[in-house]
Formats: C-alpha cells, structure tokens, sequence
C-alpha cells in the first residue's frame, strides 16, 4: 500500500510517510471498536450524570492512539521528502504500477522497468538551487551544505511549509541574512553562490520602500538574477534573470538551477495545460528573461 501511494504523495505533497499504512492496522480497529463505542455510551450515560466512567476509559485508548501516532513519527525514515520530481518520472511509476495490477500472468512483471526507470529519475532529480513564490515576495535559497535560507524573517507558517515540500529538505529555513556570502539591509539583499565552478549574483529586494534609481540600476548590472515582488524598471537589467512582479504574474512561481547548464521551471509550464489558462514560456540566456 504504501509503495503505491508514496509515488502521488511525493508528487503532488513533496513527503511522504513510509509506516502510515502498518499504523492504521492497529489505529483503525482501536478507533472503530474501542473509542468512537466508549464515546457513544459515554454520551449515553451522562443522561443519568453516570458517563464518567466510559470518558476515562475513552481517554486511555485516545493516549494509546496519540501514542501509537508518536511512536510511528518518531520511527527511523519516518517520512520520506523529495523535491518536486519530473512528471515524466511520475508518469513512469504510475504506468509501471498499472501495468502490475492489471495484469495476472507472467507479462505482469514488466511493469517493474518503467516504475523502477521512474523511480530512479526522480531519485536522480537535484534539488533546486531557487525557489520563488508567484508573488516574489519570498525565496528559498540552497546553501553550500544543503538547507535553505529563506529571504524574510516574516514569512508565515504557510509559506515556510510550501518552501520546505517544494526544496524537499524537511528542515527549520534559515535566514539569508545568516549567511556569510550575503549583504543584506532592510531593502535588497545580495548573495553570492558557486555552483559547479560558476558563481552566481542573486539580488532580491524585501521592502516597498523605494531604492534609489541609480543605485538599483548598478545593483542590478551586477547581479545575475533578481528577483522582485514590486516591478522593476527597464533599467534594471541582470545579467540572466529578472523575476519581477511583471513576469511572476505570467509564468507563476519558480524554480531555478543553477550551474554550467542553468534552467528555470515555472508553475505553469507544468500546470498550465487546461483550454483555460495561458502559458508563458521562459525564455533562458538573455540579460533580461523575459516571457
């Protein structure tokens, strides 16, 4: 069970649990048989004031439910995260894993290439370098050992979620401010990255309070990619990517990796195949990428 649907929950939740299914044997039966009858005839004796005993009885089996839940969160590998994963990749394991249950003979077997092919893929899929929200106001940023940085102090608990399932870490975001090869102030902040011998200028502003003209026009000659929640005037052009509120509000949110072959992924290069929405490609290579 959990092989079949650890490749969904991956795909669609970044995480997945690995011991959910081997907990609900015993979970299932204690809530059906013991908790929700103990509730029902506590509820049913408080008519004569006489529920007290069925409530305690209730709260020792809820403790071994909680319990129970504890134990299988705290168990080695307890929860598997990956980043987002190609859907080519996804397609291949739910083909491989259709083709196993459809089938009863022999011929069964070769469902296993496809859904190892695409396990191995996904497995192989690094993770991003940058994550940016549809509304540039936040970013994600790979550290040299890993874990992520985040650009504002006061992103909500939504936001830090959806950054950590989409980097796929599973860890607490740092701050960009935190790290040594950043200079940040109340309005920019600038970051250098080395990634596969190439170093990398990201600048991100993380105020809506005006930068001088000149200023952010030599900021911006300087940097690589800047990303923006407020739109950047025509004289701010990077040497590779600027992600400001103009093109976030086409493409959608972004990935991007860096290195000797860069690439950016937005949101709805991969979901946005409906007769209903646009679909803005990025186009990569230029001083401004621009849709």
């Amino acid at each position: 069970m959990e092989l079949a649907l650890s490749p969904i929950a991956l795909y669609h939740f970044h995480k997945a649990g690995l011991y959910g299914a081997l907990a609900n044997i015993v979970a299932i039966p204690l809530t059906t048989f013991m908790i929700m009858p103990l509730e029902a005839l506590a509820l049913l004796f408080d008519l004569a004031g006489l529920g007290g005993p069925f409530w305690w009885l209730a709260g020792l089996a809820l403790s071994l439910l909680l319990g129970l839940a504890h134990l299988t969160a705290a168990a080695p590998s307890a929860v598997a995260t990956l980043p987002s994963m190609p859907p080519g990749a996804f397609g291949l394991m739910i083909l491989g894993g259709l083709w196993l249950l459809l089938w009863r003979s022999p011929w069964r077997l070769w469902g296993l290439a496809p859904a190892v092919v695409g396990a191995i893929w996904a497995l192989a899929t690094p993770s991003p370098d940058l994550i940016v929200t549809g509304d540039g106001r936040h970013l994600a940023l790979r550290t040299s050992d890993g874990s992520y940085a985040l650009l504002r102090e006061r992103a909500g608990d939504y936001v830090r979620d959806l950054l950590t399932e989409t980097s796929g870490s599973g860890e607490e975001l740092a701050l960009i401010d935190s790290l040594p090869q950043a200079r940040c102030n109340r309005d920019l902040c600038s970051a250098d990255l080395l990634r596969d011998g190439v170093r990398w200028r990201l600048l991100a502003t993380r105020s809506s309070l005006l930068v001088p003209w000149e200023e952010l026009r030599d900021a911006c000659a300087q940097a690589d990619i800047v990303v923006s929640d407020r739109r950047l005037p025509p004289a701010c052009r990077p040497r590779w990517l600027k992600a400001d509120r103009a093109l976030l509000q086409r493409t959608g949110g972004m990935t991007v990796r860096l290195g000797k072959s860069p690439g950016v992924e937005t949101v709805k290069q991969h979901y946005g195949a409906h007769p209903w929405v646009r679909v803005t490609a990025v186009k990569r290579g230029s001083a401004t990428t621009t849709p």
